[in-house]
């Protein structure tokens, strides 16, 4: 007879799971789905973004912006999902999910070269868009790559509805990374997120001071605002 593992095992050089990962790992995912629906912002753990079509990485073991899109196309009708991931890490599992789907665009703004070593400049398909940025850049970078890549590209797909892959990790005093971004640069990106289409919703990714973290989430959903974002 087989026994259930207790003990914490190592999925790959970053990723533990004990004996309630998977449990909270579909919780994370079904909270994704239903900010989906409601305009919401999923405050999730485990993250997603790094979570191959079958292998767990980089902390993360379920896609969940990545179900979250596929539950909306197949139980809501939505047609065209555009995701944007402002992560300091490439989502190279959400890249790898919707390479070859023309209804989904995968916008990403993240530091390169950087873990997980995806996601280059010369990376690119007609639905897959990577915003490279250089370690110790600040707001002024972020959004300025936002307003002349991540927008018009966008804004040429029409998505019906844009799910956020709000990653805090490029805050400027995080420690698993070399952004400089502030509160009020996260504020600024979910703002300008939230014009991007009639319905937008966010699904938590990484962020990993967590002295800022609370602070740097209130100050996206403040970007989002009360008419877009349930909160």
């Amino acid at each position: 007879m087989l026994e259930a593992q207790t003990e914490p095992a190592l999925l790959d050089a970053d990723t533990v799971a004990s004996e309630t990962s998977w449990a909270a790992a579909l919780l994370a995912a079904g909270i994704a789905i239903d900010a989906a629906e409601t305009a919401g912002f999923a405050l999730v753990r485990p993250p997603g973004h790094h979570a191959r079509p079958r292998t767990a990485m980089g902390f993360c073991l379920v896609n969940n912006v990545a179900v979250a899109a596929r539950h909306m196309q197949a139980v809501h009708g939505v047609e065209r999902v555009a995701i944007v991931d402002y992560d300091v890490h490439h989502g190279n599992g959400t890249q790898e999910i919707f390479w070859e789907d023309d209804t989904v665009l995968f916008v990403s703004l993240h530091q390169w070269p950087f873990y997980p070593g995806s996601g280059g400049p010369t990376e690119q398909s007609e639905t897959t868009v990577n915003v490279p940025l250089s370690a110790g850049s600040s707001d002024q970078e972020y959004l300025l790559a936002f307003d002349e890549v991540v927008a018009p590209a966008v804004e040429q797909f029409r998505p019906d509805l844009v799910l956020v892959s709000a990653g805090f990790d490029a805050h400027e005093e995080d420690p698993l990374a070399q952004m400089r971004v502030t509160a009020d640069g996260f504020r600024e990106l979910s703002n300008r997120c939230a014009a991007l289409a009639p319905r937008v919703a966010a699904v938590l990714e990484g962020g990993y001071n967590i002295a800022t973290l609370p602070g740097l989430v209130a100050a996206a959903l403040a970007g989002f605002s009360e008419k877009t974002m349930a909160g």
